[in-house]
């Protein structure tokens, strides 16, 4: 009876979602609440669906989007993302030398946090030859700075008067994972969502230098590196807007239910957060994490202001 009761809400949630009665940080709350009175009928494909739907959800957004404002906003954001990265990942190979932290864990999270959380996880753990344990409790750690980034990021933004241009810029450098990038601009506004989103996205492709990195420090040969080809749809879609070749209602109504599809992936985002995973970590791989990322919020928050 429970478990029927369980396919019930886990549903019901969904719908919400899909009808924008719910907002990101609440579908991320109702999925986290969910998996602690509930057992997720659904985890063993809930990490498949995340990664599917944010690539869907992303490529949905480009067609909100148009070239001109798109090549600016990368341009302006360059210089930021090559010193972001630069100075994170240092201090993650510094701080997991001082922390005595496996190295393997230790650039996972450091690669998270400097590039795109769970995708920088996923594209480099198979050049580390990282195990499975190795990976879930990066993955873990990472979400959950992610989840109290979704919350925190507006708050701070609109205490300190961050313009749109501004809040999305810091969105995209200092949050994790593209899904609680886009999760919290989505509430600040329209030009913070579209900013965030490409500045996020063109961080993305430094996935393929940092593999070639770890590579190197790890010794491994042989290895393929993956590239994010979903980014390509992305541009295709902003180039179809540009050029209005699909109406403007049809754009509108994909970008509205890309932004629906988005709270649904931050619902299972909540729903795989294991409070059990997290303990077993121990507190030296969150205290690197949140190291990291007090860092690279408040680097990058200077940064943007002055």
């Amino acid at each position: 009876m429970k478990d029927i009761i369980s396919r019930i809400v886990y549903f019901l949630i969904i719908i919400c979602a899909v009808l924008g009665v719910i907002n990101s940080p609440t579908a991320l709350i109702l999925g986290f609440l969910y998996t602690i009175i509930f057992k997720n009928p659904f985890k063993a494909y809930s990490h498949k669906a995340i990664h599917l739907f944010l690539k869907i959800s992303v490529i949905g957004l480009g067609f909100g989007m148009f070239i001109k404002e798109t090549l600016e906003t990368s341009k302006n954001g360059l210089s930021l993302t090559i010193y972001s990265i630069l100075l994170t990942v240092t201090l993650g190979l510094l701080l997991t030398r001082l922390l005595k932290i496996d190295l393997k864990l230790g650039h996972l999270i450091t690669s998270g946090t400097a590039i795109c959380g769970g995708s920088a996880i996923a594209a480099i753990s198979p050049v580390i030859k990282a195990n499975s344990k190795i990976i879930s409790i990066a993955l873990g750690i990472v979400f959950l700075l992610n989840s109290i980034a979704l919350f925190v990021f507006p708050a701070v933004g609109h205490i300190l008067n961050l313009t749109q241009e501004q809040f999305g810029l810091w969105c995209a450098i200092a949050i994790h994972d593209t899904s609680s990038v886009v999760g919290a601009a989505l509430g600040y506004g329209d030009e913070a969502l579209r900013i965030a989103t490409t500045v996020k996205l063109s961080r993305t492709l430094w996935i393929i230098p940092l593999s070639i990195f770890s590579m190197f420090i790890f010794k491994t040969k042989g290895e393929k590196i993956k590239i994010p080809y979903f980014i390509i749809l992305f541009i295709v879609a902003i180039v179809i807007n540009s050029y209005h070749i699909l109406p403007e209602s049809t754009t509108h109504n994909i970008v509205l239910m890309s932004k629906r599809l988005l709270i649904i992936t931050l619902f299972l985002v909540g729903s795989t957060i294991s409070i059990k995973d997290l303990k077993s970590t121990g507190l030296k791989p969150i205290i690197l994490a949140l190291t990291l990322w007090i860092f690279i919020s408040i680097f990058s928050l200077i940064y943007i202001l002055y």
